[in-house]
């Protein structure tokens, strides 16, 4: 089946933001199809003026009313007539009558998903009127809860970036849920709540009391129980977001209770911007936490082995460098350094392996790193300044180090080549080239389809008989390779830049296309 990432890049031109929004919507939807009892289709407007089912999404409380697969369909203006509105008018839009599929009546809600003024999809909301029955307070509180949040999807402000730097889970709805207002007082516990709130050593009911203090009184760790508590105030809208780790998101932890491990997530709900309270999502993790430790102390060994083979490969740096102080042969002192040079971009990456939890490389960070190392250690004459412009975004390890192999041997390449004095020019300094302002400039362009990476330089350029193929250079034959092979893309050299186009590397999702580089 394919993913979110490769219908978006098949279907729409979306920006790289946009499409990453929707993945952020996407992974959060269980939860609104969970309070809703429904079922949640995403569709998006294609590059033909045709609306598509691109995602989909059933309820763990509900029996579903799609039990086909409805991605990859075209949504038609007579089967759902408010989705296609919604595009243009930007609100939530209800049916009045219910609709028949087979012996199924549902009811479908049109929600725009709003993102930085403009419609970038539509969730439909369908649920099941087959059988009415007289709603539950725990259905009630769900349903009041996901108006909220749909509402918030239309406004732009759910679901946003979150901050989660442990990698937690999300607990679901049916784990425990808790609502509580605009004061942090609890509105309603579902049974599962109250059981988790029990097992943590809580002996009265939660209702009409302060969740934040409840929870301040049970966890064991006193920083733990203040992070808590300050987490609920704060979705809540009881105080203000503190700064530092607390932005006004979603929020999540897990902390230690007397006789039991939780994992608690607070999601604020503040549809048209006014705070309604949030939602208190809580699990009982304990024996998740025990088999837990197992792959921790396997992630801690792998990383340590990063930080290993970093140390290792910067003594070798180390030890190169020596030599090619020592060599009086000019040919191999250029050899050494080169050398040089490509170990110190390969232990770069295992330096940023070494602090990630995912195998993924922040290129931006590692490129910022690497400027400095490649400016100071290129045999050029003329002082040049490389900088960097645009996200080059983050890329799984397998992809990130070739691509910073490839750009060192560029910039490497243009600070040696493209600024250098020609060679037997006696003319004097009045006739020779002169670079005052010699420059070296990355940029990239980023979208669900491919990633162009741009190195260029205003330097004296390519000669006009330049042919890549025919070059004996060994830093263009490893560009070459790295490109066609390793990120599956192709290289484009013409006057004063190089491009790579790369359709591996898609900023915010898995890598599922081929990788396109350029360099100038």
């Amino acid at each position: 089946m394919s993913t979110l990432a490769d219908l978006l890049a098949e279907y729409t031109t979306l920006s790289d933001r946009a499409a990453a929004y929707l993945q952020r919507v996407v992974a959060e939807w269980q939860l609104l199809a969970d309070l809703s009892f429904a079922d949640f289709l995403l569709a998006v407007r294609a590059e033909n003026g045709e609306v598509v089912t691109v995602a989909q999404c059933r309820p763990n409380t509900a029996s579903t009313v799609f039990p086909s697969d409805q991605v990859g369909m075209v949504v038609g203006a007579d089967a759902n007539p408010q989705a296609l509105r919604a595009f243009d008018e930007g609100h939530i839009l209800r049916e009045e009558d219910p609709t028949w599929i087979g012996p199924v009546a549902i009811r479908r809600e049109a929600v725009p998903v709003g993102f930085s003024g403009e419609v970038i999809g539509v969730l439909t909301r369908a649920v099941d009127l087959t059988h009415p029955r007289l709603p539950s307070p725990l259905e009630l509180a769900y349903q009041d809860s996901a108006n909220d949040l749909c509402q918030m999807v239309a406004d732009g402000t759910f679901a946003r970036l979150e901050v989660n730097p442990r990698g937690l889970s999300t607990p679901r709805a049916g784990d425990g849920f808790v609502r509580i207002d605009e004061r942090g007082v609890v509105l309603y516990a579902s049974p599962n709540a109250l059981s988790a709130f029990h097992r943590m050593g809580w002996t009265s009911e939660l209702s009409g009391r302060r969740l934040s203090e409840v929870t301040t009184s049970l966890l064991t760790d006193p920083f733990e129980s203040h992070d808590a508590a300050t987490m609920i105030d704060v979705a809540a809208g009881v105080v203000a977001p503190p700064e530092g780790p607390y932005p006004d998101i979603g929020m999540r932890m897990e902390a230690d209770a007397r006789r039991a491990t939780v994992l608690l997530r607070a999601v604020p709900l503040r549809p048209r911007g006014v705070s309604s309270g949030a939602v208190v999502l809580i699990r009982d993790v304990t024996e998740v936490k025990r088999r837990d430790l197992a792959l921790i102390s396997k992630d801690a060994t792998i990383r340590e082995i990063h930080h290993r083979v970093k140390n290792n490969l910067q003594s070798v740096s180390a030890l190169l460098r020596l030599q090619a102080r020592r060599t009086s042969n000019e040919e191999a002192r250029s050899a050494l350094v080169e050398a040089v040079r490509r170990v110190a971009a390969i232990a770069t990456v295992h330096e940023l392996l070494s602090g990630s939890v995912d195998e993924e490389v922040d290129m931006d960070e590692a490129v910022s790193r690497l400027l400095p190392t490649m400016v100071d250690v290129a045999a050029g004459e003329t002082p040049v300044s490389v900088s960097h412009r645009d996200r080059l975004g983050v890329l799984p390890a397998e992809l990130a180090m070739p691509l910073v192999m490839v750009l060192t041997e560029l910039i490497q390449n243009a600070v040696e080549h493209g600024f250098a004095r020609p060679r037997g020019d006696d003319r004097g300094d009045d006739t020779a080239q002169v670079h005052d302002d010699a420059r070296i400039e990355i940029s990239a362009d980023r979208d669900v389809r491919r990633m162009v990476v741009t190195v260029r330089d205003n330097g004296s350029g390519l000669p006009a008989d330049f042919s890549i193929n025919d070059s004996e250079r060994l830093g263009l034959q490893i560009v070459q390779t790295l490109v066609a092979i390793e990120l599956g893309g192709e290289l484009e050299l013409g006057p004063n830049q190089s491009v790579i186009h790369s359709g591996k590397a898609n900023a915010s999702f898995r890598p599922a296309e081929p990788f396109a580089f350029l360099a100038a």
